[in-house]
């Protein structure tokens, strides 16, 4: 699921940025540092908003550089269990299948599959197929997650389309 949420990140400038372009380069950097990073208590930092507030740095003694604590609003997308989602297929082994859901990967077990789907070892690309769908690398797939484990730089969900509605979306 998707959230607007409150951060902050600490960042660190050299002297040589200091002058009348500095708060550019700040909220530059800021960009650069956290979008696209996942943090296991918010999840993925999808892309910053607007920066709230850049606070006055503080001069470290010995390396002259500054810390600057900001503070910013971000859209975090955070998965959890029971959550129904939109993924396209990346990889399929004989255990199942790995799904990319946006910044997540999701793996489906071959347990957690209709019964009718039956893994294909000599087709090529590797698929599991039943009379009606196909299940191949680049297939758009609603699965929905039934576990997360979360890290502290990364998160790990496991899924299933064994339930009405899910599975092989056009």
């Amino acid at each position: 699921m998707f959230f607007i949420k409150e951060l902050s990140h600490t960042i660190m400038l050299h002297p040589s940025y200091f002058g009348p372009r500095m708060r550019e380069f700040l909220e530059k950097k800021l960009y650069a540092d956290v979008e696209g990073t996942c943090s296991g208590q918010f999840g993925y930092i999808i892309a910053v908003i607007d920066v709230v507030n850049i606070g006055s740095g503080n001069v470290l003694p010995g390396t002259g550089q500054a810390e600057f604590i900001t503070r910013y609003r971000a859209i975090v997308f955070k998965p959890f269990k029971g959550e129904v989602v939109d993924g396209v297929v990346r990889d399929v082994v004989k255990m199942g299948f790995f799904a990319d859901v946006g910044p997540l990967t999701c793996f489906v077990s071959s347990q957690l599959i209709h019964p009718d789907m039956r893994f294909d070892p000599n087709s090529n690309p590797p698929q599991f197929a039943s009379e009606e769908q196909v299940i191949e690398k680049n297939t758009k797939v609603r699965l929905k997650i039934v576990g997360t484990r979360v890290d502290a730089t990364e998160i790990f969900a496991i899924g299933t389309i064994k339930e009405d509605h899910l599975g092989v979306i056009e």
